[in-house]
């Protein structure tokens, strides 16, 4: 089969399109999904670099949509069939087909087109554990939230799902995706300069600080959603109000560095650093997740961008477009 594979990490040409990949084995409980999308997110970045390390070789992506091409006798007696439309996160998604475990599966709903659906998997459920889950309850309705970089990916997500929850957003972005993230329902919108072929943008350009203590009469936000990393991992933790918590979830700009946990006294802060795995640890979690998505978009709470779908011959050019910083949406191969 024809699969997007990385033999060696490096950067974005390690991601190599091979044409005789083997057809994934597919095992008891099982099903074999034909693909038609593939999401590209930026853990694949980090997977295809050897940031987050993965037995060599492997075939990139964990996210992905199709229709079920064959099925176990296990999940045939959980009620999957051949033809059903569905989405996933598992490991090896750049491939013309996937073998999915039935608990891993979701069933996407006529009316969600499956190029939206795959974009709902990785991005879409993490922002909604971000938005639910991971900040430990310690911001409730009405208070304020900052999240970095709305202009596009995961916080574009996040942005809209706090404000369903009921929570004050305010959103940084660039000044290329400030007409994008208007469009989230921010109550704040701080503007950046841009930094030329990142996925990032200048965080000193603005004093985001004061700007927050500005709006927040002094206070500080309840909470931090922050994936760009290093850059504004300071921003973060002085943005805090007391017993606020920064949550960490992303390296856009880099790693975070260690820091002495004694500089969350003063404000008695919190910070945590989550991923989706274990915000999605059994099936009723992570259909209670989806349900919630799929719902928000069939009533028009939530508007999904697919920003651009690169045929998966040009694996390469799809990283480096995420890694570059230029989309203001969702980004997809097309298998």
């Amino acid at each position: 089969m024809k699969a997007a594979v990385v033999r060696e990490t490096g950067d974005a040409n390690a991601l190599k399109l091979e044409h005789d990949y083997p057809t994934p084995e597919m095992k008891p409980g099982q099903v074999l999904v034909k693909n038609e999308f593939a999401g590209i997110n930026f853990i694949d970045t980090y997977h295809r670099k050897g940031l987050y390390a993965r037995d060599l070789p492997f075939i990139g992506g964990q996210e992905g949509g199709g229709t079920v091409a064959a099925v176990s006798d296990e999940a045939a007696a959980e009620g999957v069939q051949v033809g059903d439309r569905v989405a996933y996160s598992v490991f090896g998604s750049y491939a013309e087909y996937t073998a999915v475990p039935t608990g891993k599966l979701l069933p996407v709903p006529e009316d969600v087109g499956l190029d939206v659906a795959t974009s709902c998997v990785v991005q879409g459920l993490t922002a909604h554990y971000l938005t639910s889950s991971a900040h430990a309850g310690l911001i409730k309705e009405g208070e304020w939230c900052l999240i970095h970089g709305v202009g596009g990916g995961t916080c574009q997500w996040a942005a809209q799902m706090a404000k369903i929850r009921g929570y004050k957003v305010i959103g940084t972005c660039s000044k290329g995706k400030e007409e994008a993230s208007k469009l989230l329902g921010c109550d704040e919108l701080i503007v950046l300069d841009e930094v030329s072929g990142t996925a990032y943008e200048d965080y000193e350009s603005v004093d985001i600080v004061a700007k927050v203590m500005e709006v927040t009469d002094g206070k500080g936000v309840k909470c931090v959603i922050d994936g760009i990393g290093k850059s504004t991992m300071d921003i973060s933790i002085n943005s805090l109000a007391h017993r606020g918590i920064f949550v960490s979830f992303g390296n856009a700009s880099g790693a975070v560095p260690a820091f002495p946990v004694l500089r969350l006294i003063g404000k008695s802060a919190y910070v945590t650093r989550p991923k989706l795995l274990d915000y999605t640890t059994s099936r009723a979690e992570l259909v209670e997740r989806a349900d919630d998505i799929f719902g928000w978009l069939k009533d028009g709470k939530l508007n999904v961008s697919v920003d651009t779908t690169f045929p998966l011959d040009q694996a390469a050019e799809g990283h480096m477009y995420l890694e570059a910083g230029k989309s203001k949406g969702k980004v997809l191969y097309g298998i």
